[in-house]
């Protein structure tokens, strides 16, 4: 048995067992793109057409084949919020990185105002490798400025695995910076981040307005579109409490078609900033944000990375995707005492 992905736990009376299934890859390069399949299921894709200014997961499927991410842009669907663009599955980069703004960037953006966002191109599929357990994936990929410049090189792997009621993604992620002292400014958007489906955003009644710092503004409206999603950390932060607060993990779930849903980050000791700051939103941005202390504080810590040339930072985080339970915090916190050991 698979430690990573079992959890020993009572639930409902019920002890939850599961064998862990065998994990294949498809690659389509004609649209750059590596199908994930779990007992011969999708689970996601991993995408990395240059349209998308980055390369990410989606969609990301429940093992009761349930879709817990948003489809806009790539996909319309009845009721669900088109805002933010850039809110595309499940992706890495970061606000503020030597000025350029990774995070935000997108085909909304202007074309006189495109040189100030920065691009995360040239992707390279390094690895696929399958197994009856898990399997692993791997790619390059270079953070540019608009001319091509690289200001740093990445390297991730994926280990991918999955059980009768559970999916889960082990993300390491190593950055490297080039020619240039890279410096990762201390701002509220990043690192790792989710935009879910309709049903996982928390109820709300709120006209919201965001800008982003070169002044693109996003109105978010409510909407009665089935909202019934509730954020729960490791701190027992729930709802809105959550946004802003530390915790080792968060935990978003809800119910969609009937059935238990839910997303879970884990964070690593070995991550700078631990144990990161949620950037938790009501309405479907589920993100963990180490880097970003000083609006989080408001003003009492401060964390601005920095890396000379040749010198490398990894982030690992551990993202569990369930379906037909909600699982307990004992559960997670399972989970996150075997995660910190990886």
């Amino acid at each position: 048995m698979n430690r990573s992905i079992f959890i020993g736990l009572c639930l409902l009376g019920t002890q939850v067992h599961a064998q862990t299934k065998k994990v294949s890859f498809l690659s389509v390069p004609k649209e750059n793109k590596v199908e994930v399949l779990i007992d011969g299921k999708r689970f996601t894709n991993f995408m990395y057409p240059e349209n998308l200014e980055k390369p990410i997961l989606y969609p990301l499927i429940t093992a009761s084949g349930i879709t817990v991410t948003r489809g806009f842009p790539l996909q319309n669907r009845d009721n669900e919020r088109t805002d933010h663009p850039h809110h595309v599955g499940l992706w890495f980069n970061y606000e503020s990185v030597n000025g350029l703004d990774f995070w935000n960037n997108s085909y909304n953006i202007p074309a006189e105002k495109k040189s100030g966002y920065g691009w995360i191109r040239n992707v390279k599929v390094t690895k696929m490798q399958h197994g009856l357990t898990s399997g692993q994936l791997s790619y390059t990929a270079n953070w540019e400025k608009q001319d091509k410049t690289v200001l740093l090189k990445e390297n991730t792997t994926f280990t991918f695995s999955g059980t009768h009621d559970l999916r889960t993604i082990d993300r390491v992620t190593t950055l490297t910076a080039q020619k240039d002292t890279v410096r990762f400014k201390d701002v509220k958007d990043g690192l790792l981040g989710v935009r879910v489906t309709k049903e996982l955003e928390i109820p709300s009644d709120k006209v919201e307005e965001f800008k982003d710092n070169n002044g693109i503004v996003t109105k978010i409206t409510p909407r009665n579109n089935g909202a019934n999603g509730d954020y729960l950390t490791s701190a027992g932060k729930k709802g809105n409490d959550a946004w802003g607060t530390r915790g080792n993990w968060c935990m978003l779930s809800g119910l969609k078609n009937g059935q238990h849903v839910g997303i879970t980050m884990i964070d690593h000791p070995g991550n700078p900033g631990y144990p990161t700051y949620w950037h938790a939103r009501d309405y479907g941005l589920f993100a963990a944000n180490p880097l970003g202390q000083d609006v989080f504080s408001k003003g009492k810590e401060k964390l601005s990375l920095t890396l000379a040339p040749g010198e490398s930072v990894t982030f690992k985080y551990r993202i569990i995707v369930s379906s037909g339970m909600v699982v307990p915090a004992e559960g997670i916190n399972r989970q996150a005492k075997d995660f910190s050991k990886k």
